[in-house]
Formats: C-alpha cells, structure tokens, sequence
C-alpha cells in the first residue's frame, strides 16, 4: 500500500513540474509581457508579482517569468520562488527595491514601510538576496 502511495505521489510531482513553463520576453505597461514573435500576453501573480509587473519603471526590460499557462493569461508562480527576472547583460537579475534612506529592501515597489519615500528599483543578483 506505501508502494503504491509513493509511486502515486511521485507521478502527481512529475505532472506538476511538466505543467511549468518559462517564458521571455519585453515588459509592457499594464502586466504584459511582448514576446521576440511579437505575441502579446497577459500575465498575472502574487499581489508583489502583480506590483513589480505594473511598475512603470520596469517597461521596456527583457524579463524571464516562470509559471504557467491557464486561458488566454501566463501565471507567474509565487513571488518567493523565484520566478521573476530581468535579464541584463546575459545575467538574470531578481528584481527588488531599495530605500537609500534606511536601506529596507522589498520586494514590491511602493513606499518605505519606515521613512515613506518611494523606493527605487535594485536590480540584484539572486545569489545576493538570499
């Protein structure tokens, strides 16, 4: 019975990460993604995906998303598992934002939780944010 539970949990764990797909592409206003054919798709995440795919600072980078494909709309998996890139210079980048007032990094833009000034984007290696 344990046998068969296992290899039953692990057919279901296989299936799964077949439904992933990473695409790439030019960041556009308004959480669309312009890929090299020219294929307009929308995407949509996490409320801190969400924030980082509609800020307008973004528009015109190269990004990479992981996640997966349900209607018409790319679902970008889970801000923490690391599934949002730009690509810069042959590098992917994990995107974050910084305060130079009280060096606080998020995840989302917005505002510094402590001064309230707008955060500015820092583009990180994902190594460095661990």
């Amino acid at each position: 019975m344990r046998l068969c539970l296992l290899a039953v949990l692990g057919a279901m764990a296989l299936c799964a990460q077949s439904d992933k797909t990473v695409i790439t592409g030019k960041l556009l206003d308004g959480g669309v993604l312009e890929t090299n054919a020219q294929q307009l798709i929308q995407l949509n995440g996490d409320r801190q995906t969400d924030a980082v795919l509609h800020d307008k600072r973004l528009a015109g980078d190269i990004f990479e998303l992981h996640g997966h494909f349900e209607h018409n709309t790319f679902h970008v998996d889970p801000r923490h598992t690391g599934a949002l890139f730009v690509k810069k210079d042959g590098k992917l980048l994990a995107v974050t934002y910084w305060c130079d007032v009280c060096s606080i990094r998020t995840f989302a833009p917005g505002l510094c939780m402590c001064c309230q000034q707008e955060t500015k984007v820092d583009l990180r290696d994902p190594a460095s944010i661990e």
